[in-house]
């Protein structure tokens, strides 16, 4: 019920803000793909970390843009989708994204952005092993990037880190009388994006 009321104020705080838009703001759609990993992960107190191989993942969603003399503020909800590797177990990740972006027009078609990122976590499953509990289901990250707009195209180019520490603990079911698994499941990506302005 809390997720359905979160999602719900998101979208009509994105819709309120986009219509209230003027001059050269507006609203379109994303898409894109992401190289991702998420942090360490620790199969007991005793063993070292073991940093994930990236992979790629893919995220969709929409935009609005709001025009603020040189400077305009850009708010997403974006559906996101990453996977980690762990020595072969897999790390899958489904989560709702809100960047909230400020950006400057550089030159010609380029600017630059930078801003937080709200999350919540929709799904996670680690292969072969099952979930106990994630620490939260919102985290805090940040985004920085730059891109360009050709007409109603528009490309870019950020990077993502999770700001909030949030550990998932797992129950290891293929050995007995270890210690609860953790791994990090901020994330930590290079995203691609293209997206259309409406």
């Amino acid at each position: 019920m809390i997720m359905k009321k979160t999602i719900l104020f998101a979208v009509f705080a994105f819709l309120a803000i986009t219509t209230s838009a003027q001059g050269d703001s507006g609203f379109g759609i994303k898409g894109g793909l992401n190289y991702n990993g998420n942090g360490d992960y620790f199969e007991s107190v005793s063993d070292a970390a073991r940093e994930p191989d990236r992979n790629i993942g893919y995220h969709a969603g929409i935009f609005g843009k709001i025009k603020l003399g040189p400077l305009y503020v850009r708010p997403e909800l974006v559906y996101t989708k990453t996977k980690s590797d762990y020595d072969g177990s897999s790390f899958d990740m489904s989560k709702l994204d809100a960047p909230v972006l400020v950006g400057i027009k550089v030159v010609g078609p380029l600017h630059l952005f930078v801003g937080p990122s709200f999350q919540y976590i929709l799904d996670s499953e680690f292969e072969g092993i099952g979930i106990n509990e994630i620490e939260n289901d919102f985290s805090v990250g940040a985004h920085f990037g730059a891109g360009v707009n050709l007409g109603k195209l528009g490309i870019d180019v950020r990077y993502e880190r999770g700001l909030s520490n949030n550990e998932a603990r797992f129950v290891n079911t293929n050995i007995t009388g270890l210690p609860d698994s953790r791994l990090d499941t901020r994330p930590e990506q290079v995203i691609l994006s293209l997206s259309l302005n409406l």
